[in-house]
């Protein structure tokens, strides 16, 4: 049965405001422990009329510190309110959206897609080496070269390393037999474990790794490995409007999901979430945090509360349908766009079912690019590709503009 279901604005407000009261209110109730308060009175008016009618504002003057896992174990008492706003946001995202079973799984909103992809690797090297006592140096990450960065920044941190996969120019795929190569090498230097991380629609280009083409090779090979998806942009779109796929925890190899509230959700920038199945989580358990209440198995630490809020509130605005609609509107506007670039003859390149166009840079002038904020691939002079990203205020009127200038060139 979906928890997914559209509130009423009043119904959003009770169960906000329901949340609150059930935190510490560090106005009334003796708090005397806690390095914390609500937001500072004399800069930030907490009675201001308006609040009651705006639960997101009123969460972030209350102040509540969702520190900690509240998907396992027990969690700070003082906050138990927002805990439980952001369980049901977990539920929602894992069951509703990527067909986890209910109550196995384990996760927390992040402050972003870089931090719940850095979560997850931290996670499966420890896993490695807690499990099999491996090595750092026979640890190694696979993943493609249209790969997020904070990939890069999480291997600098874990010391492990990066094996950059080469993919297709045109398509964006991996390229299978390079990969292939580049897996016998690693073996051959005694690498034994990985951790593959697929995308569900790259930064750049929106494109979609077959995370069967990891799987198969390493299973072929008899490697061990643990599979992490990178749906931080694609994860409110590709899962609405794909026919089913193999990035979801129906796919048993699947162990985690990375997703951004911040992109396509509109929610407030630091708004990550990350998503692993049950009996993972823990290999990073900070067990030196013993004043915090429960376990905190996060890189983060402490959380704002609110973020919680926010995706609640979004996800209640909408519903399951509500939000089928919206992304249905943004792929209808870039198939009228694809359609124009068709008739001009222009190359880009454009994922199924995704909402990001990529262009290539020959067909782009500069002052073009500057006039309607296209983003470069590269900012370095070797730049191929512009890409634009059909988000909701990216309208027809301004892309028939976009359109109209490029046919003058």
């Amino acid at each position: 049965m979906s928890n997914w279901h559209k509130s009423t604005q009043n119904d959003r407000l009770e169960r906000i405001t329901k949340a609150l009261n059930e935190n510490i209110n560090f106005s009334k109730d003796v708090s005397l422990g806690y390095p914390a308060s609500k937001l500072d009175g004399k800069v930030f008016y907490d009675d201001a009329s308006f609040l009651k009618d705006a639960p997101v504002l009123m969460t972030y003057v209350a102040n509540p510190n969702n520190i900690g896992c509240h998907t396992i174990g027990i969690s700070e008492k003082a906050f138990k309110g927002t805990q439980e706003i952001e369980r049901e946001v977990l539920e929602i995202l894992a069951v509703d959206i990527f067909n986890a079973t209910t109550d196995d799984y384990d996760g927390y909103i992040a402050t972003g897609g870089t931090e719940a992809n850095i979560e997850a690797l931290w996670i499966y090297r420890n896993h490695f080496m807690n499990t099999y006592q491996a090595k750092l140096s026979e640890i190694s990450i696979l993943a493609s070269e249209d790969t997020h960065y904070s990939i890069a920044k999480g291997a600098n941190l874990l010391m492990i390393d990066w094996l950059r996969v080469e993919v297709n120019f045109e398509d964006r795929t991996i390229d299978e037999i390079k990969l292939e190569t580049l897996l016998q090498e690693a073996i051959s230097k005694g690498k034994k474990y990985f951790i593959i991380v697929a995308n569900m629609g790259t930064t750049m280009f929106g494109s979609v790794d077959n995370p069967d083409i990891y799987t198969n090779l390493l299973a072929k090979y008899n490697q061990l490995f643990k599979l992490h998806i990178d749906a931080a942009y694609g994860g409110f779109v590709y899962p609405f409007l794909t026919p089913k796929n193999h990035l979801d925890f129906t796919n048993q190899h699947v162990s985690s999901i990375t997703i951004d509230a911040h992109k396509m959700l509109q929610a407030p920038y630091g708004t990550g979430i990350f998503i692993c199945r049950k009996n993972l989580i823990e290999n990073v358990l900070t067990k030196e945090a013993a004043y915090v209440e429960g376990m905190d198995l996060t890189l983060s630490g402490s959380r704002s509360g609110a973020n919680a809020v926010a995706v609640w509130m979004i996800l209640k605005t909408y519903g399951k349908n509500g939000w089928f609609e919206k992304v249905k509107i943004l792929e209808l506007r870039t198939d009228w766009l694809c359609k124009q670039l068709d008739h001009l003859n222009i190359t880009y390149f454009r994922e199924s079912f995704m909402n990001i166009v990529t262009i290539k840079s020959e067909f782009i002038s500069t002052d073009i690019a500057s006039k309607f904020g296209l983003v470069p691939e590269s900012h370095n002079n070797d730049n191929k590709w512009y890409k634009i990203v059909l988000m909701e205020h990216v309208e027809v009127d301004s892309l028939n503009e976009f359109i109209s200038s490029l046919g003058t060139i």
